[in-house]
């Protein structure tokens, strides 16, 4: 069972993360912000990470797909709020 808590943290937390990385210039900002998301996904409930990856192993794990990546599973987690 995916609970309203886990939503509304993970959706803050990738929110924030989010917002950073797609304002920052800097490739080290970047490349520590996808670390910290790689890392928060392991961690994160099985459930609700299959409800916002289609399927997909790989998901905020793969350095060349991040950036649409993570916006959609901002976008996933808001309309699931």
């Amino acid at each position: 069972m995916i609970t309203k808590d886990s939503i509304e943290t993970a959706y803050s937390f990738l929110h924030q993360k989010r917002n950073v990385y797609i304002h920052s210039s800097l490739d080290w900002q970047k490349d520590d912000i996808e670390y910290a998301i790689a890392s928060y996904a392991d961690d994160m409930s099985r459930e609700l990470y299959d409800a916002i990856s289609g399927g997909r192993a790989d998901f905020l794990r793969d350095h060349k797909r991040f950036p649409e990546d993570i916006t959609q599973a901002v976008e996933q987690l808001e309309n699931m709020l």
